[in-house]
């Protein structure tokens, strides 16, 4: 792949970050741009930051015009937990309209507003990707454990706004993927308080997962990748 310009959504989180490490390893020449809600937080990762807040569209509309033609579109944005306020639901007896609200913003409205602004931007000259980390959980028919309401509900909402978007992107451009991808569980924030068992390191998981970005192909779009390269199960 010749890549020109890469551009890594949420690149200030555990995996973003690592993920934008792994990038730029791959194709230094590549013009990096990184965007988080406060940039200039995380200027030592070396990059072109820039605003973005997903429930911002404004901000997600300037940050497209400012990144222009891109060959890698990374959405490594997501939320399981917001301090004690929103936590993973063990029972439907926890459901909290807002909070169920908040999951549905930040995992699957968001990105679907990325997806809106970004996915014109995918290179025409060449094959390119947009990628969105998503989860396991969202699969339906994997579902066997339960609990987790509004985040698998927003993950499976996701994974269907990726699927939607393959098949509008396929007649658009088609050359250019549309896929989701998960990461495993990544010793971040985001899983500490949750799960026992191994835990990839970020480094680990955005190696695997570039490797996927690689290897995709047109007939590949509206597919969610484990970081093993398996498929998820709808």
């Amino acid at each position: 792949m010749h890549i020109r310009t890469i551009a890594v959504i949420g690149a200030s989180g555990g995996i973003g970050s690592a993920m934008a490490e792994e990038l730029r390893n791959h194709y230094p020449e590549a013009r990096l741009m990184l965007t988080a809600r406060s940039p200039d937080r995380y200027l030592s990762l070396r990059g072109d930051w820039l605003p973005l807040d997903l429930e911002n569209e404004q901000s997600i509309t300037a940050a497209a015009a400012e990144t222009g033609e891109a060959d890698i579109v990374c959405v490594a944005t997501g939320m399981l937990h917001e301090g004690d306020l929103i936590r993973p639901e063990k029972t439907w007896n926890a459901i909290d309209p807002h909070a169920m609200a908040r999951s549905f913003a930040v995992n699957a409205i968001g990105p679907a507003l990325v997806m809106k602004h970004f996915l014109p931007l995918l290179s025409r000259e060449r094959r390119s990707v947009m990628a969105l980390l998503s989860a396991r959980v969202g699969s339906i028919s994997d579902n066997r454990l339960g609990g987790w309401y509004s985040y698998r509900a927003s993950k499976a909402a996701l994974n269907q706004l990726i699927r939607t978007a393959s098949v509008e992107l396929a007649r658009k451009n088609s050359d250019a993927v549309c896929v989701g991808l998960h990461p495993g569980t990544v010793a971040t924030p985001l899983s500490a308080p949750f799960g026992g068992g191994e835990r990839l390191e970020p480094r680990e998981s955005a190696s695997k997962l570039v490797a996927i970005l690689q290897q995709l192909q047109p007939e590949d779009s509206g597919k969610v990748f484990d970081w093993q390269g398996r498929i998820v199960p709808e």
